[in-house]
């Protein structure tokens, strides 16, 4: 098969895996980057130029689109659709898992757990969304934010005040959820494909670091979820129409909590912790659903 990485970075190593994976299986893979492709809009005639050709020979794609250029990567991935290629995250799902607030909206709504939520239009009445959750500490967390960055952990009034009003102040757009202070600064990542569970770990923050994220310096151990846990992250991925998708939940007194669903999920650190061939999965999962 002819299988496509739409992805700005070929030596990232989720896009190295996936290559060396794909190519071991005997499939010609291509990095193509999203923001180079010309999408031309015909009828009936749907197509893709890039560089110095048409894209018309592609059999699958794998987006592996940055959250800075979600826009221009899921017009690049719907024209595929268009295209009747098989993509493994359709544009609209990519985006709904973007946005936080219309995923936690839609999560909510499916009875999945996660810590209580508030949204608010440039509130001046801090100390009521503060209740809203339960009190200090919060959490707040810029709605485009990733990999940890726009996440403050306020633990008084004044701290959540200052922070609401500096964001505010900004007309940045952001969420305060409760704290869930048993978490002790860990969360899990699921790691979906077709649906199931292929690996999971512990991420733990680093001394007085209350995000867990790897790119933040935390560290990360293989983890065995249970029942409760392995139906969450599942539910997660069917309700936000991902069959392939990074999901992160907190422990909590109350069970499992989820954070958030990630749409291009890195490989290096599940695939190290875990000791799974993830990449492999991913190829496979393509096999199985591509009709050449």
């Amino acid at each position: 098969m002819n299988i496509v990485i739409l992805s700005r970075n070929s030596s990232l190593y989720s896009t190295e895996r996936l290559i060396e994976e794909g190519e071991k299986r005997g499939h010609k893979m291509e990095v193509i980057d999203p923001l180079k492709c010309d999408i031309i809009i015909e009828r009936e005639k749907p197509t893709i130029y890039y560089k110095d050709r048409y894209l018309d020979y592609v059999d699958a794609v794998i987006p592996r689109i940055g959250a800075s250029i979600t826009f221009y990567g899921c017009a690049v991935v719907r024209q595929f659709e268009m295209m009747n290629v098989f993509v493994i995250a359709t544009s609209d799902a990519i985006q709904r898992s973007r946005d936080k607030l219309r995923s936690l909206q839609r999560l909510s709504k499916a009875g999945i757990g996660m810590p209580k939520t508030v949204f608010t239009n440039y509130s001046r009445d801090v100390e009521e969304v503060i209740e809203h959750v339960g009190g200090v500490p919060v959490i707040i967390k810029l709605l485009e934010g990733t990999q940890g960055l726009g996440v403050v952990l306020a633990e008084t009034k004044n701290a959540a005040e200052s922070v609401l009003e500096a964001f505010n102040g900004l007309e940045a757009r952001v969420i305060v959820q409760e704290f869930i202070k048993e978490a002790k600064g860990a969360d899990i990542r699921a790691l979906i494909v077709d649906g199931q569970v292929v690996g999971a770990m512990k991420r733990q923050g680093k001394e007085g670091e209350f995000r867990s994220n790897l790119h933040r310096g935390g560290s990360a151990e293989v983890i065995k979820l249970n029942e409760l846990e392995l139906r969450l992250a599942m539910n997660a991925s069917k309700v936000l129409k991902l069959p392939v998708c990074g999901v992160d939940m907190l422990q909590s007194a109350r069970g499992p909590l989820l954070l958030e669903v990630n749409s291009t999920p890195g490989l290096e650190g599940i695939e190290e912790a875990s000791g799974k061939n993830i990449a492999k999965n991913i190829i496979t999962y393509i096999e199985r659903n591509t009709k050449l």
